[in-house]
């Protein structure tokens, strides 16, 4: 495939093979974070790719461009990992890491979740979007998995970048690392998708992640230490979008012609996705 670039406020997208892209453009350790989410192989409808191979060549295929990503990324970098399953396929994410466990340290395993439903005040209170199933053996698929790769697991993260306000505000006066008010927000976050008139029109690739969810894992990572940030599946640009939020320096690759369409009229026309 002959690439195609094109540039926006120090962002660099090309449409082409991301192995090939990465070997071709990305020198070793070049890269200080990378928020991604490959195919899943679980027979998505994609518009330019096959997500339905057989297994091991699926697998194959993870550990060679987790074999690039690995020669990119900086000593103290950050790959998130976004990778799901389905009710009837629940191994997928399980065997991915597996596959790439010689090649990074899995420092963090963040959830996140899509829709929750709680109790409150006596009254079961529901947030989120999910994808109804009609089985008698499955629960609806509410989460899919952020793994945070690493090189050794010694990587400083900003917790508190992410942080929530205390419920107990009696730990504010208690301990002096709450005087801020803030506390670690931990591994569950819930983004739910925002809700959406079109699925054609307003989110026409069939899995992708929100926006805010790259912004989290930047501001995990820590913004001020990304020189850098890479998607290699960039599929509609919501990693660069995120980026363009926080004026970070950014490189992706997509195979697909008419997504990269789509994520280079968004960044430039500055469009937040709704995702």
């Amino acid at each position: 495939m002959e690439a195609e670039s094109a540039s926006y406020r120090n962002m660099a997208l090309y449409h082409e093979d991301c192995i090939e892209g990465m070997r071709k453009r990305l020198g070793d350790g070049e890269v200080s974070c990378v928020v991604t989410s490959p195919p899943y192989n679980l027979g998505v409808r994609y518009g330019g790719y096959n997500d339905g191979i057989p297994r091991k060549n699926y697998l194959n295929w993870i550990y060679d461009w987790a074999g690039e990503v690995k020669r990119v990324l900086a000593k103290d970098g950050s790959l998130f990992l976004n990778i799901g399953g389905k009710p009837s396929d629940p191994w997928v994410p399980f065997e991915v890491l597996f596959k790439i466990k010689d090649l990074f340290y899995l420092q963090n395993t963040i959830h996140w979740i899509k829709a929750v439903s709680i109790q409150k005040n006596g009254d079961t209170i529901s947030f989120g979007h999910y994808k109804p199933i009609n089985s008698d053996r499955f629960l609806n698929d509410c989460h899919e998995y952020i793994f945070h790769l690493t090189h050794k697991g010694n990587v400083p993260i900003d917790r508190k970048a992410i942080g929530v306000p205390y419920e107990d505000k009696s730990n504010i006066y208690r301990w002096n690392i709450a005087r801020d008010d803030t506390r670690c927000r931990g591994n569950t976050w819930f983004i739910p998708y925002k809700t959406i008139q079109s699925r054609d029109r307003e989110r026409p690739h069939p899995a992708t992640f929100p926006v805010e969810l790259a912004e989290m894992c930047y501001r995990l990572h820590g913004i001020d230490r990304i020189s850098l940030a890479m998607d290699p599946f960039l599929g509609l640009g919501n990693a660069a979008v995120a980026a363009l939020r926080h004026g970070l320096p950014f490189i992706g690759f997509e195979i697909d012609g008419a997504y990269m369409e789509e994520a280079r009229r968004r960044i430039s026309s500055g469009l937040c996705p709704t995702m």
